[in-house]
């Protein structure tokens, strides 16, 4: 098997989804500005430096999510996706997708699967990893599911999600990841071709000084 793995925020967006969920809510009035605005953006600065808390995150992400009916939350997220997402997807990133249309193709992503497996239909990449947010009856509870798809946890989820296809590591012929972010180098250090996506200042040089490729898809 032929693996092709993408990051998805800032990778195959120019721009993060996580973020842009949480702005969209704040800006429809569902959560207050003063209290949300702030923490939303320390919590983006904090992941794209690399110390950011997944556990506290996720607490400030998933918590929204029990408050409102399911039902609801999907109509916020169709006008999501058409207002914040499709305008941010990058220019180069149908090209990267269809350059591996005849290999297994997976998003892998530490952004919780209610707000990425609509973008990942969309990109019309058939396999998602994300961090799952639990339901009870259909309902989301404001609980973790699960480990979360960030930093080890991504080479984890992986070989989780390729036992459940009964297959492991060695199955993998050849691999990719595309990422712009430090906290993905385990899971860059395990693939047969890193490869670095508008990469942030960290990632590049770390990059450069290993020759893995460094690409923009921004054009």
């Amino acid at each position: 098997m032929r693996l092709a793995l993408f990051d998805l925020d800032n990778t195959l967006l120019a721009g993060d989804s996580d973020f842009e969920w949480a702005q969209y809510l704040i800006e429809q009035g569902v959560l207050d500005r003063e209290v949300y605005e702030a923490r939303n953006q320390t919590f983006y600065d904090q992941y794209k430096a690399g110390t950011l808390d997944i556990h506290e995150f996720l607490d400030f992400q998933l918590k929204p999510l029990s408050r409102h009916p399911r039902a609801q939350l999907d109509v916020w997220h169709a006008d999501f996706m058409a207002r914040k997402i499709i305008p941010i997807i990058a220019s180069g990133t149908p090209a990267l997708l269809e350059k591996h249309r005849d290999d297994v193709r997976v998003i892998i992503t530490a952004t919780n699967s209610f707000v990425t497996a609509p973008i990942a239909a969309h990109l019309g990449v058939p396999h998602l990893i994300a961090t799952e947010a639990e339901q009870l009856e259909g309902e989301f509870t404001g609980r973790l599911h699960g480990l979360p798809s960030f930093k080890e946890g991504k080479v984890r989820r992986l070989l989780e999600w390729l036992a459940m296809r009964g297959q492991c590591w060695d199955d993998v012929s050849d691999s990719w990841f595309y990422s712009d972010s430090l906290n993905d180098l385990p899971l860059l250090e395990v693939v047969r071709h890193p490869v670095a996506v508008d990469p942030d200042a960290t990632l590049k040089a770390c990059a450069e000084s290993r020759n893995w490729p460094v690409i923009s898809l921004r054009g």
